[in-house]
């Protein structure tokens, strides 16, 4: 489909502070949140359709939101700080009640215009233009937000947030605040917690585990990435019900019924990807690759109270060779992605990833060769933005110009759960994994890949 251009007319970028007086004191980070590749805004565009018949009432969804935030900045207060840098380096909050950016737009477009469901790439015009990916975190605002009101009466919202103080379930936790009280609530269902001093604390000295990203063995190579070819493409890959299953039965019983679409699909991607670059080519099949994924500490060790909006994520770190990943069957990769999940949610796991999160503190960049990532947020809490007058309808990262794989989960025109896989490639290598693809879920898969079980 394609999608109709349009400019969105924006109002002049305004600071919401909090509805009233918050505590003016410095607060820590947690060794896993102060790091130097965190210093970044995370993003994501979320949109809504109004429920009749708001729309007759002729409610002002930007105006709405507004007053909401004000409201939940009082229980987010750290957020309507800045961000400073304290003798040694550390980072703290210091809660200034500055406030967070907000800017009301209009865009001469209906939903539909944007694609049925609305999947990324969104228009950069959706987007507040006072952040982008050079704006440092120290000093500005840690959170800027766009509303964006459409010609059919729906909207878009979205968030940037500083990623030293949040991550992807901090980030919808104070999305699903600003709901709660522009739905009428008197404060957020879920109340804030910080207590970012205790939870997370490295060990002296760090015992740093071979399966956390980068992990002891490369030595925290900490570089940043090499230069891309110019030749660069983004693609998503559409999963529904019926490619699931056709991937299901590639797989052993047990692992079909045990592994989740996630799992599935990531082993899947990595395999593909694997090939797609040429790494199978003849002298490198001994070469390791290496597949790295998120994992939500959340529920797991230590235990993190409800309402905790601090980083919490698990960076476990699966590798192989190219010959064992290319040409042993699927299962193979499968079996290694689900049991670096389940070690993953060990205690010794999330105490080594503390430990080498603090030993990297200062680096921008985190890097090891072959490495492949990949994260799931279609379980952040989307799905839970209750505004009351308005459902969420569709939302991910605005962008999938990024080395990091993402899983999203959509709803298409027949209502079904599709999850959309991003790819970010150069172009010969894009062409090679969409054909490697579409060899998997095709309905004779199973003569194409005779070893796939």
């Amino acid at each position: 489909m394609v999608r109709r251009r349009f400019t969105a007319r924006r109002s002049k970028a305004q600071l919401v502070a909090p509805a009233r007086p918050t505590p003016r004191e410095t607060k820590a980070l947690s060794d896993m949140d102060d790091c130097g590749y965190l210093r970044f805004y995370i993003c994501s565009t979320e949109f809504f359709c109004p429920v009749p018949p708001t729309m007759e009432m002729g409610m002002d969804p930007a105006k709405a939101i507004r007053a909401a935030l004000a409201e939940a900045l009082v229980h987010y207060y750290p957020l309507a700080g800045r961000l400073r840098e304290m003798p040694g380096g550390r980072l703290a909050v210091e809660c200034t009640g500055e406030g967070v950016v907000f800017v009301e737009a209009d865009a001469d477009v209906v939903l539909g215009d944007l694609g049925q469901p609305p999947m990324p790439p969104y228009p950069e015009d959706l987007l507040c233009d006072a952040v982008n990916e050079h704006t440092p975190v120290v000093g500005n605002p840690l959170a800027y937000m766009q509303v964006t009101r459409l010609r059919c009466g729906a909207f878009a919202l979205s968030v940037h947030m500083c990623h030293n103080l949040v991550d992807g379930f901090g980030m919808f936790q104070f999305i699903r605040a600003i709901a709660d009280i522009a739905r009428g609530e008197a404060r957020p269902t879920i109340l804030p917690v910080w207590d970012r001093e205790h939870i997370f604390k490295a060990r002296t000295p760090p015992r740093i585990r071979n399966d956390i990203f980068p992990g002891h063995a490369s030595g925290i190579i900490l570089t940043p990435d090499s230069d891309m070819p110019p030749d660069m493409v983004s693609q998503l890959f559409c999963f529904g019900p019926k490619e699931i299953a056709t991937l299901r039965s590639h797989v052993p019983v047990h692992l079909a019924e045990s592994c989740t679409t996630f799992e599935l699909l990531a082993a899947l991607m990595w395999r593909c990807r694997t090939i797609a670059l040429g790494y199978h080519q003849p002298g490198g099949g001994l070469a390791p690759v290496r597949l790295v994924f998120r994992i939500n500490a959340r529920g797991k060790y230590p235990p993190i109270p409800l309402g905790y909006y601090g980083n919490a994520v698990l960076r476990p770190m699966v590798e192989a060779s190219v010959d064992d990943l290319c040409n042993k069957p699927l299962g193979h990769a499968l079996e290694l992605v689900h049991r670096a999940k389940l070690d993953g949610a060990t205690q010794e796991h999330v105490r080594s990833t503390v430990d080498m999160i603090t030993a990297a503190r200062a680096h921008p960049f985190l890097g090891v060769d072959r490495a492949f990532h990949v994260t799931d947020i279609t379980r952040l809490g989307q799905d839970r933005i209750d505004m009351g007058w308005a459902n969420r309808v569709s939302g991910g990262v605005p962008s999938i110009m990024d080395p990091m794989s993402h899983h999203m989960a959509f709803k298409n025109q027949d209502g079904q759960l599709i999850t959309a896989v991003s790819s970010f490639l150069p172009k010969h290598a894009m062409d090679r994994l969409s054909k490697e693809m579409s060899m998997w879920i095709r309905s004779d898969a199973k003569k194409l890949i005779p070893s796939s079980v």
